[in-house]
């Protein structure tokens, strides 16, 4: 999607604390706790190679020198990385990263999460149905009800036109963020300095009728702490077994 010589298209978030994955993250940052058998970071930058990223950016703070050291083995994306001495969060974060991004539309995802794909690629399916003309921020969801490890109230409310709802004060919503997504660049004009949440420009896009969702339709896994992980590791493992069978399957066709 973005030559070597291009700014980067995607970034990808691993710049936080993992406090609730301790003590495997007293030693590690939690982007490079492994998953089914490689760190979790690197599922998420290898779905981006296979959706045909040759470039991103992967910001660092907490132990942020094994993140660089551990990322610029990589060759497939190639990584910039994006340092952050003093903790940013979220939308700080993507600001802070915006000089090296494309300036038109940017994927962002969450290092620690872990997803099998549906029908179609979940990066691919984002892409393809980002519509700038209407559109400032395209959030992928999923069900509450259907997500392995999560136990919140939901987030959102998706709309019969596809935009987004906030749960407000309703006791629940069907719909909970997955941590990955589409923005416009746009968004992160006359927004704080140093750090903040990407809350900031969902709710400006919120405000303008722009922020809209897809719904993931491949298997979620919400992994925040050591037990919630030894738990869903043979789940996993049966998911992606499923997931390379139906590839094959696909592939035979």
């Amino acid at each position: 999607m973005t030559g070597s010589t291009q700014k980067a298209q995607a970034m990808v978030l691993a710049a936080g604390l993992g406090k609730r994955m301790r003590p495997i993250t007293d030693t590690m940052p939690k982007p490079l706790v492994p998953v089914a058998g490689k760190p979790m970071l690197d599922h998420v930058l290898d779905k981006l190679a296979d959706a045909g990223f040759d470039q991103t950016v992967v910001n660092s703070h907490y132990l942020g020198q094994m993140i660089v050291d551990h990322v610029g083995m990589r060759s497939a994306p190639k990584v910039l990385t994006s340092p952050e001495e003093d903790l940013l969060e979220t939308g700080g974060g993507v600001k802070k990263a915006l000089p090296m991004l494309d300036r038109d539309v940017v994927l962002v995802a969450n290092a620690d999460v872990f997803w099998t794909e549906g029908a179609e690629p979940l990066f691919d399916r984002l892409m393809a149905a980002f519509d700038p003309g209407h559109m400032d921020a395209l959030l992928a969801l999923y069900p509450v009800s259907g997500a392995f490890g999560y136990d919140g109230a939901g987030d959102f409310f998706w709309q019969v036109d596809g935009r987004l709802k906030r749960r407000g004060d309703a006791p629940s919503a069907p719909y909970f963020f997955t941590g990955v997504q589409v923005l416009s660049p746009r968004l992160f004009e006359n927004t704080p300095d140093g750090s903040f949440s990407l809350n900031v420009v969902y709710d400006k896009a919120l405000a303008a009728g722009r922020c809209y969702g897809l719904v993931h339709d491949g298997r979620h896994f919400h992994i925040g702490t050591p037990d919630a992980l030894a738990e869903a590791e043979p789940i996993i493992a049966g998911a992606l077994e499923d997931e390379r069978a139906k590839q094959a399957t696909v592939g035979e066709l």
